[in-house]
This record gives structure tokens, C-alpha cells and sequence, in this order.
């Protein structure tokens, strides 16, 4: 029940970033409160409104995430978080490798999710943050039926073409999802090295199309 809830928050999360409109469209200096506030608020709307992404549909989720999630998050960082210091001994086309079925994983997983996602809202707490902050914490709650659910962001401030605040890692119950991969992919690498992570990863992408 708990990894159930883990991945429909998680979910709730991923749309809201793909209700992101596009970085030609919001302010640069758009404080990070804001920024979430902004997307928390069309985040019903959006599920409502696009029964395939509510619903799963996988091809309709990814084109959703290399339309209007990449572009916002800092999905490099969040891959090299996870796979934690053997990311540096990494060639570039094994980074590639791993950010993308990374990528595919999650996005699985949330898919999977979406549908779960009804009738909460979001509230947004104070921001705890000083003006001169290159990277802060946005916290949140998730309410509904029961008990308000912690659902926290972590954002960075990216200076040069395309700035602004870009999500990195994502809380649920007091989890950060990439410290919860950092520790599984951790455990593949010291049995077989990146390349056996890339290949389980892979494979697991693989049983879950098949599955679907």
C-alpha cells in the first residue's frame, strides 16, 4: 500500500511538471513558490481534461515528458544522483544509456499511477529560502481523503538560455525518490558494474512492456 501511494504522489508530481507551459513562456525570475504554485493549480484541470495521460497511455505520457518535462528538469543531475559516485567513471554513451532508461522507468511507473489521481488539491507551504538561494526546497502537502500527505520538490536556479528554477528530486512521505534509487542502483553496480545496471534496468523496461 505504501509503494502504491509512493508512486500515485509521484505521479501527481509528474503532472504537475507536465503542466509546465514551456520555458519561452514564463518569467526567468518567477520565484520557485510561485513556480509550483502555478503548476499545483492546473494540475486537476489537466488530468480531467487528457483522459489517454490519465489513464496511462504510455506513448501519449512520454511524448508528454520529452515535450514539456525534459526541458524543466534537470534529469542529468537526477540520474547522476542515483547512480551516485560510479556516474563519474561512466563514458558518455553509458551516461546516455542510463538517463534514458531511467527515464523510461519512471515514466512507467507513472503512467501505471496516473489514473490513482483524483480529487486532491495542493497546498503550498512558506517558502524557507533567501533571494541570493541557487537551490532551495519547496514543501507542499497533498490533500483529500485522510491525512494531508507531505510531497516536497527540489529545484535549482539555472543560469544562461532556458533558465529558471528546474526540479531535481522529488519527495513522497518523507522519501526522496533518488536516494530510494541511489541505494537499488547501488547494489547492481557493485555486483556488475554500470553496464549490469544498464542491462537490468533494460531489462526490467522490457518485462513491463510485455506486462502491458
Amino acid at each position: 500500500m505504501q509503494r502504491r501511494l509512493f508512486h500515485s504522489l509521484a505521479a501527481m508530481l509528474l503532472t504537475v511538471v507536465v503542466a509546465w507551459t514551456p520555458p519561452t513562456a514564463m518569467a526567468a525570475d518567477e520565484p520557485p513558490d510561485a513556480v509550483i504554485q502555478r503548476l499545483s493549480n492546473s494540475v486537476l484541470e489537466n488530468i480531467r481534461s487528457d483522459k489517454s495521460v490519465r489513464e496511462g497511455d504510455l506513448t501519449q505520457v512520454m511524448a508528454l515528458v520529452d515535450a514539456k518535462i525534459m526541458p524543466n528538469v534537470n534529469f542529468k543531475r537526477m540520474t547522476a544522483s542515483a547512480v551516485g559516485p560510479a556516474w563519474r567513471q561512466a563514458s558518455a554513451e553509458q551516461q546516455a544509456r542510463l538517463q534514458e532508461e531511467f527515464k523510461i522507468l519512471l515514466v512507467r511507473i507513472y503512467a501505471g499511477a496516473l489514473a490513482q489521481v483524483s480529487d486532491q488539491t495542493i497546498l503550498i507551504k512558506p517558502l524557507r529560502a533567501a533571494p541570493q538561494d541557487q537551490e532551495v526546497l519547496v514543501r507542499t502537502e497533498v490533500r483529500g481523503r485522510g491525512d494531508p500527505i507531505q510531497l516536497d520538490y527540489r529545484l535549482e536556479k539555472t543560469p544562461g538560455e532556458g533558465s529558471g528554477w528546474k526540479i531535481y528530486n522529488l519527495n513522497v512521505l518523507g522519501v526522496w525518490l533518488v536516494e530510494t534509487y541511489r541505494s537499488q542502483f547501488a547494489r547492481e553496480i557493485n555486483n556488475s558494474g554500470i553496464d549490469g545496471l544498464i542491462k537490468v534496468l533494460t531489462e526490467r523496461n522490457k518485462a513491463n512492456i510485455n506486462k502491458s
